[in-house]
């Protein structure tokens, strides 16, 4: 595994176990299959309504809670400071632990000041119940905005990122500023399966498409989190790190947007 360094020093997995759509038994098998494979990173949210399901998971693995790397979020009309921090709570409690190791701000939302917001998850940083925060779906003028109102270091953005949608102006602020990118959505909507060329480049390397993709945002120092409930892929998915993509083919797939 290879890891991104957070602001509060931590190492944060390269790949993670996405668990958006997943609900009850299925999420519960994914999470598990997932750790038993390897995976020591899992991603969910308060809005997947399936925390629960993600605790019962990780209790099935076996794996301690201290090598496991969670992130949750809050949700959007949760945002302010009573509401930011109870919403923490009740995830701490559906996944049965004491602590998250990065909590988001799953949306902005422009009805309530990000001042109120990020005090909220200072406090929640400050009593240990949170290790990072960050944040997702945030614009460059979003994080312009964040960096304004808090001295708390942001340490995510987490964001839809694909070889067609490619936000590189967005990644270089984010690198400039110390904030990891983490890419949800690696796949698009699944229709990039049937994309040619990147099926022709797949093939060339003799590795699955999802692999090719999932390399090419780590080799830009992007954080990945694939979403499966296959143990195959999910093996596939994690397979990454004694392989390298070409700089031509970086180039293609940076050309495709």
């Amino acid at each position: 595994m290879q890891y991104a360094k957070l602001n509060s020093g931590a190492n944060m997995p390269m790949v993670g176990i996405g668990t958006w759509t997943l609900k009850g038994d299925k999420c519960r098998e994914s999470v598990r299959k997932a750790l038993e494979v390897g995976y020591i990173h899992i991603d969910t949210a308060e809005a997947y309504d399936n925390q629960e399901q993600v605790a019962l998971g990780i209790k099935d693995s076996g794996v301690e809670r201290d090598k496991i790397f969670i992130t949750s979020k809050v949700w959007k009309t949760n945002l302010r400071y009573d509401d930011t921090l109870e919403a923490c709570d009740n995830t701490l409690k559906e996944l049965q632990t004491d602590y998250l190791d990065l909590y988001l701000i799953h949306w902005p939302n422009d009805e309530i000041p990000m001042k109120e917001t990020f005090r909220a998850l200072t406090k929640l940083k400050d009593d240990g119940k949170v290790k990072d925060i960050g944040v997702s779906n945030f614009t460059i003028q979003h994080l312009e905005e964040a960096m304004s109102v808090t001295e708390t270091a942001i340490s995510v953005d987490q964001v839809k990122y694909h070889p067609y949608d490619n936000p590189n102006d967005l990644l270089e602020y984010c690198n400039e500023n110390n904030i990891v990118v983490t890419a949800y959505s690696p796949f698009g909507k699944g229709d990039l399966f049937s994309d040619e060329e990147l099926n022709k480049i797949a093939e060339s390397h003799d590795k699955s498409l999802a692999q090719i993709i999932l390399k090419w945002l780590i080799q830009k120092d992007i954080v990945v989190i694939p979403r499966s409930s296959s143990k195959d892929h999910l093996k596939a998915n994690l397979d990454l790190f004694d392989w390298e993509i070409s700089d031509d083919v970086v180039q293609k797939l940076e050309n495709l947007t």
